[in-house]
């Protein structure tokens, strides 16, 4: 929270009001697009392409579980039996002729096997899903912050310059009339002309940040401002997903995928069982017979081991990454709940030593107005004005930084509830 600028600023605020209502027209030319607030961003998170790109990784593992359910086609086979030979079967006239079905039966659980895998990757890929979709609304609360950051830094750098200019013209009047030496005028117009540079730096990396923030939310035209403040929002833990965290969730659905494929791969080197039904029909005699068979393939040189051995180290490395995602996860949480709450503590004295150093100020400016109180002094006690509210928004940074870390370990917008 900022507090007020003080008088002299007030002043210059109520002059420029005054000047824009006394010209509508000047007024009106420059229209400041205004960016929707974080939670309409948040509610547009469909939209955002990488929400976008998780959402069709995720349809298609779920139309592969689908077409794991599908049985394997039948195969028809059409051949002719003792034509083009000699004697009586010179040419097709005596030709035998057979008709076949053939389809594979898919036994040792080898359907079962495909269609279960298939459902893993699917539930892995929809935890992705919304992990995805998290991390998204992560990256945008941070852009968010960082564009209000940027545009309150450059009010700061606003009101430092005007503090700068105005300490600067107090220290011109005491140079005429002999108060301070020629010396303190010159260093007050460095400062002026320092202050006027950090300005220009300050606009330059608040209109970049804006420009992110309009790349990155997808909208239509760029912003220049800020509708509803982030960085003066209060989060605490919710404590949702705190025994069961979405990466924890990621890592034992992934590990599942792969002990699945385990059995896919080793139910490959079992034989292959075909059934066929035939009808057979003898033209010398013009009858008919049927046939009957099966078909089985001998795995005798090709065994799948490769793909059996493959297949268990890949279940070995998801078990490896689970095993550290538990322990990741532990040490992440305690120590975004620690910056969370150490972050609001921070937030709290930087405000509170916004209200001091203004009271500080204002009090060597009445001093040096005074003579009482040197140029170097209101400098100093200017300087730590200006730090201490610069400090008050990288605290807030700070604050928002790791509420957007814990509320991906908790499966949720940050500042919002789970869903």
């Amino acid at each position: 929270m900022f507090t007020p600028l003080g008088r002299p600023l007030i002043a210059v605020g109520l002059a420029v009001a005054v000047l824009a209502l006394a010209s509508p027209s000047m007024a009106n030319d420059t229209v400041v697009e205004t960016a929707p607030s974080y939670d309409d961003l948040v509610a547009r998170l469909d939209a955002l392409p990488s929400t976008l790109e998780a959402n069709a990784v995720y349809d298609a593992a779920a139309a592969r579980a689908e077409q794991a359910r599908a049985l394997p086609n039948p195969s028809i086979a059409y051949s002719r039996e003792n034509v083009y030979g000699t004697g009586p079967y010179n040419g097709t006239g005596n030709g035998e002729t057979t008709l076949s079905i053939n389809q594979p039966l898919e036994l040792f659980g080898q359907r079962s096997a495909r269609i279960q895998a298939a459902r893993s990757e699917a539930n892995a890929a929809d935890l992705r899903r919304v992990q995805t979709r998290w991390q998204v609304a992560g990256q945008l609360a941070l852009t968010y912050a960082e564009a209000e950051a940027a545009a309150r830094r450059y009010d700061l750098a606003a009101e430092a310059l005007s503090l700068t200019e105005q300490d600067a013209r107090g220290v011109a009047a005491m140079v005429e009339q002999g108060r301070e030496a020629t010396l303190r005028g010159v260093q007050a117009q460095s400062e002026v002309e320092a202050a006027r540079a950090a300005l220009d730096e300050t606009k330059a990396l608040r209109d970049s940040a804006f420009a992110r923030l309009s790349a990155i939310a997808m909208l239509e035209r760029p912003v220049q401002a800020i509708s509803a403040s982030l960085l003066d929002r209060t989060s605490n833990p919710t404590g949702v997903g705190a025994d069961d965290p979405l990466a924890v969730r990621v890592a034992q659905a992934e590990l599942d995928a792969a002990s699945r494929l385990v059995t896919v791969e080793r139910r490959r080197a079992l034989p292959d069982v075909s059934a066929a039904v035939g009808r057979t029909r003898f033209r010398e005699t013009n009858d008919e017979a049927f046939t009957v068979g099966l078909e089985l393939t001998i795995p005798l040189f090709d065994r799948n081991r490769g793909g059996i051995r493959a297949a268990y180290a890949e279940q070995r490395a998801a078990e490896a990454r689970l095993i550290a995602q538990k322990q990741e996860v532990r040490a992440e949480r305690l120590a975004a709940e620690a910056t969370l709450a150490a972050s609001n503590s921070r937030t709290r004295a930087a405000d509170s030593g916004v209200a001091a150093a203004e009271e500080a100020y204002r009090l060597s400016r009445v001093g040096f107005e005074a003579g009482r109180i040197s140029q170097l002094e209101l400098r100093s006690t200017r300087s730590a004005l200006i730090a201490s509210r610069n400090a008050a928004v990288d605290a807030r940074i700070a604050r928002v930084l790791a509420e957007i870390d814990l509320a991906l370990l908790e499966g949720r917008a940050p500042f919002g509830e789970s869903r």
